[in-house]
């Protein structure tokens, strides 16, 4: 029997489609339970689902390249389901426009800060530089950031990972912070979150409203562009 098992396996493990179901099955049940848990922080979905995945191909011992051959169909989602956040966006464009200047200073601030603290946190606990360079663009979407990390000479995948980290982290604290602060304006906590934790922020946003998705894809796009800027010229200055 447990020779069946173990020949079944190795049979599913090599069939893109099985990752792929599995990814979305124990997404589900990840969604389920942070829902009978009232959406407890530390039950967020995505946190959970990496956690599963990643205990399953270890305990399976299974190659990443096997999980990815299936995986990518999702992957090749994200590319369209970015670019559909223009429509929330279009319909905020007269909002967008009174915001302007209060938006763009609060690009420019958060996104420096965001920089100067992961380098300066990571410097402290002695990072090596290429480590520090890997932290630098953690605030951008994972595309953008593994980029910049990778021109500037830092290790994408280490960005990649502290990006996912920083984006769960983002969507399971900035709504309890944001309510201790008493932010209650749909465009302010979309726009922090986008901005502070990209797109697993952004897709916490649109649970709470439309227009606070929307707001937070802005924050997304205009820091990763603002990233893109900044990491270079900061590193520039440095070497």
């Amino acid at each position: 029997m447990i020779e069946r098992l173990s020949s079944l396996w190795t049979y599913l493990q090599t069939l893109p489609v099985f990752w792929l179901v599995l990814t979305l099955g124990i997404y589900q049940l990840s969604a389920r339970l942070a829902r009978r848990v009232h959406g407890f922080p530390l039950a967020h979905p995505v946190g959970l689902s990496i956690l599963a995945l990643v205990l399953i191909l270890y305990a399976t011992d299974t190659p990443y390249e096997h999980y990815f051959a299936g995986g990518q169909w999702i992957h090749a989602l994200l590319a369209p389901a970015t670019v559909a956040l223009a429509v929330p966006l279009y319909q905020q464009k007269e909002r967008i426009r009174s915001l302007f200047i209060p938006l763009l200073t609060t690009l420019t601030i958060g996104s420096l800060l965001a920089i100067i603290a992961s380098v300066g946190i990571g410097w402290m606990l002695g990072a090596s530089p290429s480590s520090l360079l890997s932290l630098a663009p953690k605030s951008a979407t994972a595309p953008v950031a593994m980029g910049i990390a990778e021109k500037v000479g830092g290790i994408p995948s280490l960005t990649a990972a502290v990006v996912i980290l920083t984006g769960i982290t983002g969507a399971v604290g900035a709504p309890w912070v944001l309510d201790r602060l008493s932010i209650h304006e749909p465009a302010v906590r979309g726009f922090a979150m986008g901005l502070a934790s990209h797109g697993v922020g952004t897709a916490r946003a649109f649970q709470e409203s439309e227009q606070t998705g929307a707001f937070a894809g802005l924050g997304m796009g205009l820091n990763a562009l603002m990233t893109a800027v900044l990491v270079p010229v900061l590193y520039g200055l440095m070497v």
